[in-house]
């Protein structure tokens, strides 16, 4: 007698092994460069900042690794739909706190909060898709969110001048 499959029961498509491995590599290629110019992170400065920023990061963070394990775990069961909810939740916090955050531009609107805006627009767009059965558009939107709204937006954090870059290169 042969076992079946479960439905949700996926291999690992290449395309997952290839954003495992730039996420890996970014990470890798962050800590090279942080080994050269760092010091030891400078966590009293976080504490400092407005509770906003706090929620922000702490957010990001959540999100960042939600999402990992997210793009790379097994899509349609139960624990998928729990931790995209949970991500969804820390992306949305992300963008929203990221709309009180002002200190590029005081008192206005800057550039990275294109992304913000992306972000809110994008994520509905995912969950209706899925809920239509366009798994592979839920799919897309998703992976594109993780990438505009979380890497690219986290890259900026890091450039010389923003928190992030005085927390560890400051």
């Amino acid at each position: 007698m042969t076992r079946q499959r479960p439905a949700a029961f996926a291999t690992f498509p290449a395309r997952r092994l290839w954003l495992l491995a730039a996420v890996a590599g970014g990470t890798g290629l962050a800590l090279a460069v942080a080994s050269t110019a760092a010091h030891a992170p400078d966590w009293a400065l976080l504490a400092r900042q407005p509770w906003v920023i706090r929620l922000h990061i702490s957010a990001a963070l959540a999100a960042l690794l939600l999402g990992t394990v997210q793009l790379v775990g097994i899509k349609g069961t139960g624990v998928h739909r729990l931790i995209g909810w949970s991500w969804v939740v820390a992306m949305f916090t992300v963008a929203v706190s990221s709309l009180f955050i002002r200190q590029i531009n005081p008192g206005s609107f800057s550039l990275i909060h294109l992304l913000s805006g992306w972000t809110l627009i994008a994520l509905p767009m995912a969950l209706f898709a899925v809920r239509r059965g366009r798994i592979a558009s839920h799919a897309r939107g998703m992976t594109w969110t993780f990438i505009g709204g979380l890497i690219v937006a986290g890259a900026f954090t890091f450039l010389p001048g923003r928190l992030m870059w005085a927390v560890f290169f400051g």
